[in-house]
């Protein structure tokens, strides 16, 4: 009996971690069926050409989401913009300038930065950026898609910064011995050796950081303005605009259980849903091929 309790553990352990992994799947999978269950009515109950038109005003019954959808991409695209030249280079200086007694204070406080409550980064974008914005680029509000990419940005900073320094730190020593030894400079080396390197995990912190703000509620719906309008002018990320994510908050909690309002904030779900698994998806494949292709460099 005493010869079989080790394996009795390890059989525990074993179906424990196999039943945490398949749950998780299990609730990804219900929450989907979920949001077709209570979304899937909009797509009969109001036509497509409603349901993708260009405007929002469901006291009006005109349920066009391309606003918020333009919005969201919006948004999202000025953040990513932001964020992703100044978290490449705050992860690249942590990695391969820094002291090690800087290293080791900058990446605690970068992963600090990631606990900070959304909303409070939504009531200090209200407080103190849009009067900023406002009064720097002398723009009539300072709730605006710009003042909202600013937000996302910091928020997806401490993610990109974490995974892309993870990612140049996985670069083996002997490439940057090697490019040294043949005279390269070091940001030569940086630049021309380690960043293709870690090219697969810089994507992946890229996908991460997008995902990260195009899933963003509070901060987004404080500090955007909220106004359901399309694009369309030249200097509209500097005007107000609303998100997926800020309707289905706004909105939610004071529609009629069942109406044709309440399944359309659904399907924007659906939608929000789709672009985030997509992006995800992407990543996912951007990890097997990145791994597939060192697999095949060590058998060569």
């Amino acid at each position: 009996m005493n010869a079989l309790k080790p394996r009795q553990r390890e059989f525990f352990v074993e179906a424990l971690i196999r039943v945490a992994g398949f749950s998780a799947i299990l609730f990804v999978v219900l929450i989907f069926i979920f949001l077709v269950k209570e979304g899937a009515p909009a797509f009969w109950e109001t036509s497509l050409t409603n349901l993708f038109g260009q405007r929002w005003y469901p006291n009006e019954g005109l349920f066009g989401t391309t606003p918020l959808i333009l919005g969201s991409l919006l948004v999202t695209g000025g953040a990513v913009v932001i964020a992703l030249p100044l978290g490449l280079a705050t992860a690249v200086f942590i990695r391969e300038l820094a002291p090690n007694w800087l290293r080791e204070i900058l990446k605690p406080l970068i992963e600090v930065l990631a606990g900070i409550p959304s909303v409070v980064l939504g009531f200090l974008g209200m407080v103190a950026v849009a009067p900023l914005v406002r009064q720097t680029l002398n723009v009539p509000t300072g709730l605006t898609a710009f003042t909202g990419s600013l937000m996302l940005a910091y928020m997806s900073l401490p993610t990109i910064i974490s995974v892309a320094e993870d990612a140049i730190d996985a670069v083996p020593s002997t490439y940057r011995d090697g490019a040294l030894a043949l005279g390269a400079t070091h940001w030569q080396t940086i630049w021309r050796v380690i960043l293709p390197a870690a090219r697969s995990g810089v994507i992946i912190a890229v996908m991460l950081g997008i995902g990260r703000a195009i899933g963003e509620t509070m901060a987004v719906m404080m500090v955007t303005g909220n106004a359901a309008r399309i694009p369309r002018e030249w200097n509209a990320l500097f005007l107000p605009v609303r998100t997926m994510t800020a309707t289905i908050a706004a909105e939610m909690g004071e529609v009629a259980q069942g109406s044709t309002h309440y399944h359309v904030l659904f399907a924007v779900g659906i939608l929000l849903f789709l672009v985030t698994f997509l992006i995800n998806a992407v990543a996912s494949a951007v990890i097997i091929k990145g791994g597939a292709r060192r697999g095949g460099r060590l058998m060569g």
